[in-house]
């Protein structure tokens, strides 16, 4: 979805029109990454987590600090996109989709109030729609501090990216992001998506549940499945260890993208759905 502003003046580009902007709102954290569109690699990225969830409110007044600390709001971008990361979505099958019908398919799955914006991604390739609540209060203060932008659902951008990258795939794969108490599943076969969603976890008993949880209910052997991890997970990490306790083929999933990263950015700070919309 793109909101426009337009206008009859002309001004000479500059380097700063030719830097893009990808920012992640959540309630529990924000990042962001500026890229060079010319070199096509990342100049900044910058990662924040909070202690515990906030509010829509707060989390507006936390981005205008985070944007202002690293000098963002004042720095011009020729293309500026927002990544909602919530659990108020649902998928829904293309032959399906209504687009007046945006309520039904979400008031099954969450609580949804009478003067929500909803909004809708089209996963063209898989004809499928993610219908979803944006924060408005985040996208009308990057309206007004960016003027025209687009914006997304996180879970539109991982099941995009990670089909497209496994086209090919016959296999069922089960991937599991990881980020801070926080944890997505996408499991894709024969060019299309199984299941996707995403939970809270507050212990390594949680993280497991909802995993072998998923498994069983799709009649995935473990045995079996190929399970790859990763986001905030490494291959010594305990969450890494217990999923190898109880699936057999387990690994990292390294993501390829055509994005360079800067000498001076640490890799950490890079979120993997922020990079793939750059």
């Amino acid at each position: 979805m793109i909101k426009k502003v337009t206008s009859s003046n002309t001004i000479e580009k500059t380097t700063e029109d030719f830097k893009k902007l990808s920012i992640q709102v959540s309630l529990n954290g924000l990042s962001f990454c500026v890229l060079d569109t010319i070199s096509n690699t990342v100049l900044q990225s910058k990662k924040l987590f909070f202690d515990k969830e906030l509010s829509p409110y707060n989390l507006q007044k936390e981005l205008q600090a985070f944007l202002e600390q690293f000098q963002i709001a004042k720095q011009r971008f020729s293309e500026v996109v927002v990544i909602h990361k919530n659990q108020l979505f649902s998928l829904v099958p293309k032959s399906l989709f209504k687009e007046d019908e945006l309520a039904h398919y979400l008031k099954f799955n969450t609580k949804i109030l009478a003067n929500n914006h909803l909004a809708f991604d089209e996963i063209k390739s898989y004809d499928l729609f993610n219908v979803y609540v944006p924060f408005v209060n985040i996208n009308n203060y990057i309206f007004d501090l960016f003027g025209e932008f687009e914006y997304q659902h996180h879970g539109s951008i991982l099941i995009n990216s990670l089909l497209n990258g496994h086209i090919s795939t016959k296999s069922p794969i089960c991937f599991v992001y990881i980020s801070e108490n926080h944890l997505d599943l996408i499991v894709i076969s024969q060019k299309k998506l199984l299941f996707y969603n995403n939970f809270n976890y507050a212990t390594k008993e949680d993280f497991i549940y909802y995993l072998l949880f998923t498994l069983e209910q799709l009649s995935l052997d473990p045995e079996s499945i190929i399970l790859k991890l990763f986001g905030r997970v490494g291959p010594k990490d305990d969450l890494y260890d217990l999923c190898c306790r109880y699936v057999k083929d387990v690994s990292m999933y390294v993501p390829k993208n055509s994005v360079g990263i800067g000498t001076n950015i640490d890799r950490e700070s890079v979120d993997f759905t922020v990079l793939s919309t750059l």
